[in-house]
């Protein structure tokens, strides 16, 4: 196990998720900006993605009582102090030396959830060594793209269960990677040093001998791709809960449902791999009208405020995921970054909750959002 991650001061003068994504922005070489905080092809679902929550309008309600309020939420049995968790990122360490360690000594210490990445740059039992003694943090979850080696993929999977982990995050949005032009024209490569610790050992795929006029991708890469039958096979081997993450089409969730699947995540991979498909604010509400309650869904994509937040519990989310924001804080201050990106997240959810008379979560029901833009009920 590595040392504690070191504690640096957050620059003075960084008040929102807006101000650390400009900072972290001089903080970052221009390989890991393109990494970090692009999105696929003309970038039209990232920045719809931020815009769709900006567009929904809070309907509060006024002299509510609000003394004793508080942020807590239940999800998959355990209670977080509030409903922000940390979305699964890669190579973290290319942010700051101390990487996925210093984003779990932070989610930690505020109590948040943290999900990691398959393609972490540092191993899955170090990190989990760094939250697993702290009394107060969140969950640990792991995310999970399926290997073309179902036994490694197996393999990975004991580790998870071994080291501690209480779900899994299945991706199921990236059956290939997206077109990502601003990294392209970076010539983005990892740095010497940052890999993806835990595929080490994992042998690459025999390419498949193409014919005339077939397609690499077709007739090759995506016999590897998860299918529904793969998510039934993960659940069968594994003690663990299953999510699924990547998902958009209510149709899509509803056949989640009939495999008994953990929870949602509603997610367009940050708009990471297809372009102009729908944000996640106006997917939200489509699932959550589908499924009625059966199951929880989180949410990511876009969020940088604690109204956001708030917007996304009414519309049905019990939790949100954030990436690109506390990936900016790491850059800019280690832990201490990560710490203050959630911090301020949780902050400003509190105060958006006495302005709308919102005790607590429950509270946040789609009324809370100006009819105009949900599924529901109207002004009930």
């Amino acid at each position: 196990m590595k040392s504690t991650p070191a504690l640096q001061k957050v620059p003075p003068d960084l008040a929102t998720l807006a101000d650390h994504e400009r900072h972290a922005l001089q903080a970052l070489d221009d390989n890991a900006a393109a990494y970090f905080c692009g999105g696929a092809a003309d970038e039209i679902t990232l920045r719809s993605n931020r815009a769709a929550w900006d567009r929904l309008e809070l309907w509060p309600r006024v002299l509510r009582p609000l003394a004793g309020g508080h942020t807590r939420v239940q999800l998959l049995g355990r209670e977080l102090a509030h409903p922000v968790m940390l979305a699964p990122v890669a190579y973290q360490r290319m942010a700051h030396p101390d990487g996925e360690r210093a984003t779990a000594f932070a989610a930690a210490a505020l109590g948040a959830g943290m999900v990691l990445s398959t393609q972490a740059s540092e191993s899955l039992e170090d990190v989990a060594a760094t939250v697993l003694p702290d009394p107060g943090r969140g969950p640990l979850w792991f995310q999970l793209y399926l290997q073309h080696d179902r036994g490694f993929t197996q393999t990975l999977v004991r580790r998870a269960e071994a080291a501690g982990y209480e779900a899994l995050v299945l991706t199921v949005d990236a059956p290939t990677s997206g077109i990502r032009d601003r990294e392209q024209r970076a010539a983005f490569r990892l740095p010497a040093g940052v890999h993806a610790v835990n595929l080490r050992g994992l042998a690459p795929p025999q390419p498949r001998p193409l014919a005339h006029g077939q397609s690499a991708l077709f007739d090759d890469l995506l016999h590897h791709a998860a299918t529904w039958a793969d998510v039934e096979w993960l659940q069968s081997i594994t003690r663990l809960p299953v999510l699924l993450k990547g998902v958009l089409h209510p149709a899509d969730a509803r056949q989640a449902a009939s495999l008994n699947v953990a929870g949602l995540v509603v997610s367009n991979h940050g708009g990471r791999t297809l372009d102009t498909a729908p944000p996640t604010a106006a997917a939200l509400p489509r699932i959550a009208h589908a499924l009625q309650g059966c199951m929880p869904l989180l949410v990511d994509g876009g969020i940088r405020r604690g109204t956001d937040v708030l917007k996304a519990v009414a519309l049905g989310a019990t939790a949100v995921m954030v990436g690109r924001p506390y990936v900016h804080g790491l850059a800019n201050a280690g832990a201490a970054g990560v710490a203050h990106v959630i911090r301020v997240l949780r902050d400003e959810l509190e105060v958006a909750m006495a302005l709308t008379g919102c005790a607590a979560l429950a509270d946040a029901t789609p009324a809370l959002i100006h009819p105009d833009w949900h599924l529901g009920e109207g002004d009930d």
